[in-house]
């Protein structure tokens, strides 16, 4: 791929396609280098509460939109909204900078037709980082799988989306500085300006997501406990759970994908389930899909030590 088409890709990935090419094209990857880079300026910006707080909260805000939406609905479709809904989770989605819904929910829904083979973009069998963050930032899946999704193409606000998917987080960025710089001026006392929020509220905001949302791709098909007997090597792990809102129940979820609620039983805190739950109460979603009982008792694992 020549550079001046690598560079193009950046703000148009609609002339993309794949190559059977798995070596990484390490232009096109320097803004997603870029992220990690910004990071190491936390101790030139400083810290303040207040950047505390607006890490957190664009890691949780956005971390419900990847789990809820780009997974459980786009992907999985496991419950409705309106079409304005749809789009504006569309667009929270693409805050987090992990490619446009579409792209997302492609491949994902490849994985979970080859999971754990070796057509699965993303199985830990070909290696934790490969798994991890190898199979996207490689020329193997840089397009969307369009033949996966025909029934979200039919939006054009959401192609819109996926085609210029950098466009919505640099739109980010740019209202995390803008916040900062407000603050600076009306509230100085808060001790935060512009440049300290860009990289607390966004750049290591999304860093820690994106690598928060990756695990559920590496280690929640390696480590953790196994309920189903899955035809795949999914796990359920308490701890990325939590992390994650719900995800971690990742072998429930490779049971039955079909499910709003990932977390089976009342134990296994499921955040993202709640929140749709009450979403559902105010109108915003509907007819959220839930586990069949006989479904949720099919296929256990009956040796629990082996576990």
């Amino acid at each position: 791929m020549n550079v001046k088409r690598t560079l193009g890709l950046w703000m148009d990935s609609g002339t993309a396609s794949n190559s059977d090419d798995a070596g990484i094209d390490w232009i096109r990857i320097l803004p997603f280098i870029g992220l990690h880079v910004a990071c190491l300026a936390i101790p030139w910006v400083g810290f303040s509460w207040v950047a505390v707080v607006v890490f957190l909260a664009s890691f949780w805000i956005r971390m419900f939109a990847i789990t809820a939406f780009y997974h459980r609905y786009f992907a999985h479709r496991t419950f409705k909204v309106g079409r304005i809904t749809q789009f504006l989770f569309g667009v929270l989605g693409a805050t987090a900078t992990q490619r446009g819904p579409l792209w997302w929910a492609a491949h994902h829904r490849l994985h979970h037709k080859q999971a754990d083979t070796e057509h699965d973009p993303h199985a830990p069998r070909h290696g934790f980082l490969w798994s991890h963050m190898g199979w996207f930032l490689s020329r193997k899946h840089l397009a969307t799988e369009t033949d996966q999704i025909p029934d979200l193409m039919v939006y054009p606000e959401l192609r819109w989306l996926d085609r210029f998917d950098l466009i919505v987080p640099v739109i980010y960025a740019a209202c995390m500085f803008a916040l900062g710089a407000c603050l600076a001026r009306w509230a100085p006392g808060l001790g935060t300006d512009g440049w300290q929020m860009l990289v607390w509220g966004y750049f290591l905001s999304t860093v820690v997501l994106i690598h928060s949302t990756l695990l559920i791709n590496s280690m929640a098909h390696a480590v953790g406990t196994r309920r189903y007997e899955t035809r795949d090597d999914s796990r359920n792990n308490w701890l990325l759970a939590l992390l994650t809102l719900g995800e971690g129940w990742h072998n429930n979820h490779h049971h039955y994908p079909g499910s709003a609620r990932q977390g089976f039983y009342w134990w296994e805190i499921d955040i993202s389930y709640y929140v749709l739950c009450m979403m559902a109460r105010l109108g915003l979603v509907r007819d959220l899909k839930k586990v069949p009982a006989n479904v949720r008792q099919a296929r256990q694992v009956r040796d629990l030590a082996s576990r």
